[in-house]
């Protein structure tokens, strides 16, 4: 996979911009994609030095339209932790 398939977005919610001052940033990410891919994704793209990354996976959700039934997609979500001394990425830029 190249790193630009491993990253998918950013995730900007409430909770994941307070976090942004520890240094921890939360990403979409390709669900066969393990740690050290993000890692080396996040460290590549960006130029940064990352310390920890954690992963979460989503199962779909059950939805209906009508008398269609099925399943949305499944995700995956890492919160990537960067080391004291590495430099701070800039989702917007003013």
């Amino acid at each position: 996979m190249d790193v630009r398939d491993i990253i998918k977005r950013p995730v900007i919610t409430e909770r994941s911009t307070d976090v942004m001052a520890d240094k921890k940033y939360t990403f979409e990410v390709d669900v066969r994609a393990n740690k050290t891919q993000v890692k080396d994704a996040v460290e590549d793209i960006f130029g940064v030095k990352v310390a920890k990354v954690n992963v979460m996976n989503y199962k779909g959700k059950f939805k209906r339209m009508g008398r269609h039934a099925g399943y949305t997609n499944k995700r995956r979500k890492a919160i990537v932790t960067l080391t004291a001394d590495s430099k701070e990425i800039e989702f917007f830029e003013v």
